[in-house]
């Protein structure tokens, strides 16, 4: 089939797996869809976010979504991580030795909730994980898996991964109280004074017999 001036048709365009012009758009768009939807999930909370409204902000097929994250889950993670940039952070905080570490580790969680680029996506899934089951499962995706996971298989210690959800609680607890339900006084204390008070017991979940 042509076209009115004689070129090629391409037919209507499918749906499902991305064309090869598609798929081999290299980190452009896959860097637009995790922009686009970091932007959906802050303004829009986790559970009014879909695949297709990421798509359309950033002017992709849904098909493409689905090809590079598959769920809304994953890509959910994926555009957390684009905040938090674990797979960057994780040596610092692990450093050379254990000793320190949960100072390192508090510090560079409330550093991470006091960016206001990377808090707005976390608070609204944070919201939407206290009424909605699969918010709650992409927020422990996330936590357990992509961050804090990664730390405890670098820990030569017994219930590594119990630990660390440990850890992961204790800091998820202070998220809820000082960025979602800002309680006093604890929402308006400096952040290394909050560093300062949760270091030892992270070092104990993380480190001590």
């Amino acid at each position: 089939m042509t076209t009115g001036d004689g070129t090629p048709s391409t037919g209507p365009r499918r749906r499902g797996r991305p064309s090869r012009a598609e798929s081999t758009t290299g980190p452009d768009a896959r860097t637009r869809i995790l922009e686009a939807a970091r932007n959906e999930f802050a303004q829009r909370g986790y559970d009014k976010t879909s695949i297709r409204g990421i798509a359309k902000a950033a002017d992709v097929d849904a098909a493409l979504v689905h090809h590079y994250f598959g769920t809304k889950d994953e890509v959910f993670a994926a555009a957390v991580e684009l905040s938090f940039e674990p797979a960057l952070a994780i040596p610092d905080i692990l450093g050379s030795s254990t000793e320190g570490l949960g100072e390192r580790l508090a510090g560079y969680f409330i550093e991470v909730w006091e960016n206001p680029v990377s808090r707005a996506p976390l608070l609204a899934v944070m919201r939407s994980a206290m009424t909605h089951e699969a918010a709650a499962k992409g927020l422990r995706v996330f936590v357990l898996r992509r961050l804090l996971g990664r730390i405890a298989d670098q820990l030569d210690v017994p219930d590594a991964a119990f630990r660390a959800e440990l850890a992961a609680s204790h800091m998820v607890g202070i998220a809820v109280l000082r960025y979602v339900i800002q309680a006093e006084p604890l929402a308006s204390a400096p952040p290394e004074k909050i560093v300062a008070m949760v270091a030892p017991t992270l070092q104990r979940y993380l480190t001590e017999e």
